[in-house]
């Protein structure tokens, strides 16, 4: 049976990993017993993966159920036409409790031809850093593939990479083909394309509870790496108050940095669904005189049918993310 369409939350899906922490839980409320969540996934259509809505007339079903429903009245008429029924992108939460291995995303090409799956450009905004905490992004200096192979062999692959100390509100903008890491310390909101496919270059030799090495894929990336040295992937953007500051447009996703300090009117000009992610403090979405409330740490979908709607917050944080 069809609802109409409202401001929709879902299940959030906890990920214990190796290097996870309990950030996520102490931080950002999320609900588990373990002591390494690295990841939550707050808007996710992987395979095996599917968000499952938590609030309204549709608790219970599936972000996949929605999208065959529902089509371009939840996505957009361009964004159904271009994806179908798989929505394009994915939104996770991660905490770094110890340095994610270095890895890189392959293009859409690349992952097409490979894996029949997307690429996966994506970006990073960090929510909290431990102090000197760093993440690794791309080369330090002009890099042959010859000589990547070289560092890769001896172990020494950290010497040729660029490390970043960071602080919270520090932003990302990660292309495919870009060597990269999280280190330990760093939580942060990643917005991606609908993608899991990474290549893992190196993971520091650490062992799994089962004595096991974490399997690499230096083949497969070889390929797939930009060797070209850009500086480009730090994203710089103004927080004016009360409007959309606008941090990265590519044509994955749009993200806007919104800090509100009273009610706003929304206008959704854009042939796309909205997502919000509340990274600081606490908001009311009314819509039709329903009102739904996000807090820090939590994310909502507005389908892209609900043309016009309010925020409403004395001091807030979100990004804004659309296609």
């Amino acid at each position: 049976m069809r609802h109409h369409l409202y401001p929709i939350k879902f299940h959030p899906i906890l990920k214990e990993k190796i290097w996870g922490g309990e950030k996520l839980r102490q931080i950002l409320n999320k609900k588990s017993q373990s002591a390494n969540i690295g990841e939550s996934w707050e808007i996710s259509d992987v395979k095996q993966d599917i968000s499952v809505v938590s609030n309204g007339e549709l608790q219970g079903a599936t972000l996949k159920e929605l999208l065959v429903t529902y089509r371009d009245e939840l996505i957009g008429i361009t964004n159904f036409e271009n994806f179908g029924e798989t929505f394009p992108l994915l939104i996770k939460f991660i905490d770094a409790k110890e340095d994610l291995s270095i890895q890189l995303h392959p293009n859409d090409e690349l992952a097409k031809q490979r894996h029949n799956s997307f690429g996966k450009t994506e970006m990073w905004y960090v929510m909290q850093a431990d102090y000197q905490a760093n993440l690794i992004i791309g080369f330090n200096k002009k890099i042959t593939p010859e000589l990547y192979q070289k560092h890769l062999r001896s172990k020494t692959l950290t010497k040729i990479l660029n490390i970043d100390k960071v602080k919270k509100g520090d932003t990302y903008f990660i292309e495919v083909g870009r060597v990269h890491a999280i280190g330990a310390g760093v939580m942060l909101a990643e917005i991606q394309q609908t993608s899991d496919i990474t290549y893992r270059l190196y993971d520091w030799d650490r062992k799994d509870k089962q004595g096991q090495v974490r399997e690499l894929h230096n083949d497969l990336a070889l390929e797939a790496i930009d060797f070209n040295m850009k500086d480009d992937f730090r994203v710089s953007y103004s927080k004016m108050y009360n409007r959309a500051n606008n941090m990265i447009s590519c044509s994955y996703f749009t993200t806007n940095y919104l800090h509100l300090i009273e009610e706003i009117e929304k206008i959704n000009t854009h042939d796309s669904f909205i997502i919000y992610i509340c990274i600081e403090g606490q908001a009311n979405i009314i819509f039709n005189g329903v009102n739904e409330t996000i807090n820090k740490g939590e994310t909502i979908l507005m389908p892209a049918v609900l043309k016009r709607f309010k925020i409403d917050s004395n001091n807030v944080k979100l990004l804004e993310v659309y296609i």
